[in-house]
């Protein structure tokens, strides 16, 4: 299955095509204020890449977050543009499942952290198993300082990803067992992954179901019908 991917729920936003679990072609930039005028580009520089057609894409797997309100509403409304525009499948992924699936370890508890802003942060837990990681700590919208007592009471030994500067400089120091890793951002290329899976188990919803996880009220109002994205795209010259 040819699996275009998008993440823009971070200051990092990226774009990647993939031939079932083979990414192809990838791109990638770090502009927390540059989702919209990114995304459409690099998709289509990385199918002239890829020497694919906006027709072969089969599915779009997209960044739900949570994270950013405005970069999620951005990677969610252009995947259902393209939904609409050429008939393809949507998958939702998680930023905290594509952290975790990047992080490198064998033995380690995994914790990523994404900042949601206004001083908290939203964090999950992971166990490596083979092929994968798999989540054994809930979704939680929590505060730096709520989540680093947590850490500090962990009798394993702990992995730290994703932005662990939100916790604040030198946070962790002190915390016996608690080591910070990569990656920082999720990446659209473990999403492809993530995404591959979903669709292998037929877990793709209709492309109007795919909602943002932000986990707390957004700051405004969002009409979704507005934000829909509007472009279709065009083989012609």
């Amino acid at each position: 299955m040819k699996i275009a991917a998008i993440s823009t729920s971070t200051p990092v936003s990226s774009v990647a095509l993939a031939d079932g679990r083979r990414v192809v072609a990838t791109a990638e930039n770090h502009n927390p204020r540059g989702h919209a005028g990114f995304v459409v580009a690099a998709l289509e520089f990385c199918i002239q890449n890829a020497q694919w057609s906006p027709e072969e894409i089969e599915a779009v797997v997209v960044d739900v977050g949570p994270g950013l309100y405005t970069g999620i509403r951005v990677g969610v409304s252009v995947a259902q543009g393209i939904g609409a525009s050429i008939g393809a499948q949507l998958a939702a992924a998680g930023s905290l499942d594509a952290l975790a699936l990047r992080a490198t370890t064998g033995h380690r508890r995994i914790f990523a952290v994404v900042d949601v802003r206004r001083g908290e942060v939203v964090v999950a837990g992971y166990r490596p198993v083979p092929g994968g990681v798999m989540r054994d700590y809930p979704v939680e919208l929590t505060t730096a300082e709520r989540f680093l007592a947590m850490l500090s009471v962990q009798r394993e030994k702990i992995l730290l990803v994703g932005d662990v500067q939100a916790l604040g400089r030198g946070a962790v120091t002190g915390l016996g067992g608690v080591r910070v890793g990569r990656p920082r951002y999720p990446t659209a290329e473990a999403l492809a992954e993530a995404g591959a899976g979903l669709l292998e188990r037929g877990e793709a919803p209709h492309p109007d179901a795919v909602r943002p996880r932000y986990l707390r009220d957004p700051d405004v109002n969002i009409n979704w019908e507005r934000l829909r994205s509007p472009f279709r795209w065009d083989d012609s010259p």
